[in-house]
């Protein structure tokens, strides 16, 4: 994941958005950051007031839009399935 900074959303707020991003419930989020489920929804609805949207999509796709999260596909670094390891020569 890739956060930016000189951003008027915390590193926090990023974070959630991305994994939010993902697909990944508040809960979920709670779990990978060793935060509370109540704790990501404080963060997200920051993330939204801050933005001035209303909800989570509105707030990923703003973000993303104005370059303020940049979340990377689901196969980055350890996640990456074995055949994207490998080059694709034939046997």
């Amino acid at each position: 994941m890739t956060l930016v900074t000189h951003n008027i959303l915390s590193a926090r707020e990023q974070e959630c958005l991305v994994w939010a991003a993902h697909g990944k419930t508040s809960w979920e989020t709670g779990v990978i950051l060793g935060i509370s489920e109540r704790t990501v929804n404080f963060h997200l609805q920051n993330a939204c007031r801050k933005l001035r949207v209303n909800g989570r999509r509105a707030a990923i796709l703003l973000a993303m839009h104005r370059r303020l999260i940049h979340p990377l596909p689901p196969w980055h670094g350890a996640d990456m399935p074995a055949s994207r390891h490998h080059s694709a020569m034939p046997a």
